[in-house]
């Protein structure tokens, strides 16, 4: 299947008719596979794969910006605003395939006006030589569903965020499970086994008496009522979850906003301010003692050296006198002692060597007693400035320091709060973004609650159709007694167990294929080739696991954002391998939060090799200007285009032949 041509007339913001070759064939030698059209974020990308979602499906599309509306007002949510009420609003989706072994062309056309009649749009489908097929227009529905069936077309015309989505979730999500249910054939195995109970209840029916048959038919209809009432609950919770996770989102932006724009620090203003008051009270008494210890001993400080030269004179001093005193009380013995020589009679010549030897050890003694004396000091006082000099004057100064230490850190910590108290909203203000905090929470708050509910009565009501299909089946059994349908009843439950291991053996064989698929697809576009060895799929959930050349299991939190992206876009890949079938791969914002090397392999190997036919959607910072150049180097890209958005009118031009670049 090839996608050649599509064509927009007043559809979202494409005014006019615009037309779009998507023909992947340059001429008739040179096919390239890629089909590249860039535009910036909200210029229309995401309108162009909707567009050819609504060709294909029509009512049954999954396009992005439907949500919850009805089709009559989703179409005429699509019209352009620029348009005339009476002018149509027109899709054209040119595509050829194969039917046998010879090609065949249709256009698939939907029309619809502002009001469309009935909430519908006017099918046609044309055949090559424009001629309307109106027998393929009442059976479009099926024919599609034998080309490209709505469940597995998500693998090829998927977006960045489906990747996202796929990457950050442990389990893949229900369509990426739906989608590969069809492909393992699990979905026909499903509806057999539907069909056999079907046919199971119509035997009771038969070979019931009429009291037996209304009993089964009560019991059917009260069935029948709690799988739609199931159903009803089931879609509820998931437009719970999708409020709910709106909600948690709202909540966030509304805590970011509380916090960027003061409202936390206006919340806590009264403790700040308390904060600030008890610190500049600690930083003042601080100030008090040190205005005492100024009033005491202090301003000694500053004359340390005069104390210090003051000191060492009066110790000086106070030698002096202590060999004072000590001069004349040996004066005092001297003349005792030459009395006492002249007594003995010595000669004359020893008397005068003693003599001598007494006057040079008094001129020794004078020395050191005759130094100036103007101080006067006691020992006490020397005693007491000593202890000023080498006690109190260190303990004053170090105490000081560290009273002045103490004080810097408080006024710094004073000078951080007034800043912190000056970022603070208004009360006013603070007040509105604590309003706007508590009603995001309380809307959270709600959706929980809601949700919790709806799960409770989801569970209760599955426990009630449990207890009533074995009503049924304990019923059945008991009031009908007829061998001939006997054994079609127990032959279909035979078959039941048979088609269940068929299905368990079905899959296990696919999945095997699917792993081999995928292991190879995401090691391909790695650049750590030695990272995983194997990927391996649960049976049941399909989650993927992660295995290394030692058979060891790689946690998937150890890969990166990047590389938890390229191991979803390679299961993607996997599964449209499996697949079978030769159908063109659309990408709508392709590269995400891929680094340059991750951005590099899937530019190199993903996009040139994804399909005969690969469209991407892409922005100037995703498809820039090197894997641009690389591209067209490597001669991947047929055609290029521009989706030039005016934000003015509000209306997107399709330029062709041209890029960002």
């Amino acid at each position: 299947m090839i996608f050649l041509e599509l064509v927009l007339q007043n559809f979202g913001p494409y005014s006019g008719r615009q037309i779009i070759n998507l023909d992947p064939a340059v001429d008739q030698e040179t096919l390239s596979p890629i089909i590249l059209l860039g535009g910036m974020n909200g210029g229309g990308k995401t309108t162009l794969m909707d567009a050819i979602r609504l060709a294909l499906y029509g009512h049954r599309a999954q396009c992005s910006t439907r949500g919850n509306l009805s089709y009559h007002d989703f179409l005429t949510q699509c019209v352009n605003t620029h348009s005339s009420p009476a002018e149509d609003t027109r899709i054209e989706l040119v595509f050829q395939h194969l039917d046998g072994d010879q090609p065949v062309k249709y256009r698939v056309v939907r029309r619809w006006t502002k009001n469309p009649k009935d909430g519908k749009d006017q099918l046609g489908i044309l055949d090559a030589q424009e001629w309307l097929d109106t027998a393929l227009v009442n059976i479009w529905d099926e024919y599609i569903e034998n080309l490209l069936p709505l469940g597995i077309s998500n693998l090829f015309l998927f977006d960045g965020e489906q990747v996202k989505e796929l990457a950050e979730q442990e389990i893949p999500p229900p369509m990426v499970v739906d989608a590969i249910r069809g492909l393992l054939g699990l979905e026909l195995a499903e509806r057999l086994g539907s069909d056999l109970d079907i046919i199971v209840n119509r035997k009771r029916k038969e070979i019931a008496d009429t009291q037996d048959l209304a009993n089964l038919e009560e019991i059917e209809q009260q069935l029948n009522q709690q799988q739609a009432k199931y159903d009803q609950l089931d879609n509820q919770l998931k437009q719970l979850n999708h409020t709910l996770s709106n909600a948690e989102q709202k909540q966030r932006a509304a805590l970011n906003k509380f916090i960027s724009e003061g409202g936390k620090t206006a919340r806590d203003r009264g403790h700040l301010e308390k904060q600030k008051y008890e610190i500049t009270a600690a930083a003042e008494k601080i100030r008090s003692s040190l205005g005492e210890l100024a009033a005491d001993m202090s301003p000694l400080a500053l004359i340390t050296p005069l104390l210090t030269e003051t000191y060492i004179q009066a110790e000086k001093e106070f030698r002096t006198q202590q060999a004072k005193v000590a001069y004349n009380l040996l004066s005092q013995r001297e003349q005792r002692l030459i009395k006492l020589i002249q007594q003995l009679k010595l000669e004359e010549t020893q008397i005068n060597q003693i003599k001598e030897f007494i006057h040079q050890e008094n001129q020794i003694l004078q020395q050191d007693i005759t130094g100036e004396t103007w101080l006067l000091t006691d020992t006490a006082t020397l005693h007491q400035l000593d202890n000023v000099i080498h006690h109190y004057l260190p303990y004053i100064k170090k105490a000081t320091q560290e009273k002045l230490g103490l004080l810097q850190t408080q006024e710094e910590e004073i000078i951080t709060l007034e800043r912190q108290i000056q970022t603070a909203a208004s009360p006013e203000d603070c007040q509105k973004l604590m309003d706007e905090l508590q009603q995001a929470q309380t809307e959270v708050a709600t959706a929980q609650a809601a949700c919790e509910i709806a799960k409770r009565d989801l569970n209760e009501l599955e426990t009630q159709i449990r207890n009533t299909k074995k009503t049924l089946e304990k019923y059945t059994e008991t009031t009908i007694d007829r061998k001939q349908n006997e054994h079609i009843i127990t032959a279909t439950a035979k078959v039941q167990e048979t088609l269940k291991l068929f299905r368990e053996k079905l899959t296990l064989r696919k999945l095997n294929k699917l792993e081999i698929e995928v292991t190879e697809c995401f090691r391909y576009l790695l650049h750590k080739s030695d990272l995983v060895h194997r990927v391996a799929i649960n049976t049941d959930t399909f989650t993927l696991s992660l295995y290394d050349f030692n058979g060891q299991p790689v946690p998937k939190h150890r890969l990166s954002a990047g590389e938890k992206q390229l191991l979803a876009i390679a299961f993607l890949w996997g599964l449209a391998r499996v697949s079978g079938r030769r159908l063109p791969v659309a990408i709508d914002t392709p590269l995400g939060r891929l680094d340059s090397s991750h951005r590099a392999n899937l530019v190199e190997r993903y996009f040139p090799s994804a399909s005969h036919q690969v469209i991407l959607l892409s922005t100037d910072t995703e498809i820039g200007k090197n894997e641009v150049e690389t591209l067209r180097n490597n001669q991947a890209i047929a055609r290029e285009y521009l989706l030039k958005y005016d934000s003015s009118t509000r209306q997107t031009t399709v330029l062709e032949n041209k890029y960002f670049w």
